[in-house]
């Protein structure tokens, strides 16, 4: 009996994206909303709160909001700004309580 899911591939045999700062920032954003509670851990299927994470997350977007001015695709400095925009008015939100 193949443990192999049907066609034969594994998740080894798909390469993980890289590279791509919209797909980097995606990323962060779902750290920080586990990391606010938001989202459940995909590993443990639970969600936990965890601020000082959320809050250090806040800061390196917002550092690079900062870092990156002038640099970014507008769609790119669009999304930036959102994401950081959002989350770190939802962190504020949870610590205030």
């Amino acid at each position: 009996m193949s443990t192999e899911p049907s066609g034969g591939r594994t998740a080894e045999d798909v390469p993980l994206p890289g590279g791509d700062f919209s797909l980097f920032i995606a990323r962060l954003n779902i750290h920080g909303l586990m990391s606010l509670g938001v989202v459940e851990n995909p590993v443990t299927g639970k969600s936990h709160m965890n601020l000082d994470q959320a809050k250090m997350l806040v800061l390196d977007l917002e550092m690079l909001v900062e870092k990156t001015s002038g640099n970014l695709s507008q769609f790119e400095q669009n999304q930036l700004t959102k994401v950081t925009s959002d989350l770190r008015h939802l962190y504020e939100s949870k610590a205030e309580r």
